[in-house]
């Protein structure tokens, strides 16, 4: 299979980096070759192009409407405040799959 592009963005890239660190642990223990990558808002000119989904963080879900605009074609996913407070990579890697264009 073709690697997948998953990213997440978010305020500060902390928290959601460790998120992406359980993604990649149940992604490989899957067998499943994804390119899974935490960033900032400010850099989502470079990183988002090309991605299959991205994730957007609760501290930023304001920003949705206007990525979705910028970026057309490329699908963009709330991470429920559950999930991404409990760091269930298992559950958000599901929901990226889920929403994988």
């Amino acid at each position: 299979m073709a690697e997948k592009k998953i990213v997440l963005l978010c305020c500060a890239g902390m928290s959601t980096s460790m998120l992406v660190e359980k993604m990649k642990t149940v992604a490989a223990s899957q067998k499943k070759d994804y390119y899974i990558k935490a960033d900032t808002m400010n850099v989502a000119d470079q990183l988002v192009p090309g991605s299959d989904v991205v994730l957007i963080g609760p501290q930023i879900r304001y920003a949705t409407k206007k990525l979705q605009s910028q970026f057309p074609g490329i699908p963009f996913v709330d991470i429920p405040m559950q999930m991404y407070g409990l760091m269930d990579g298992k559950k958000v890697l599901e929901l990226a799959e889920k929403n994988m264009k």
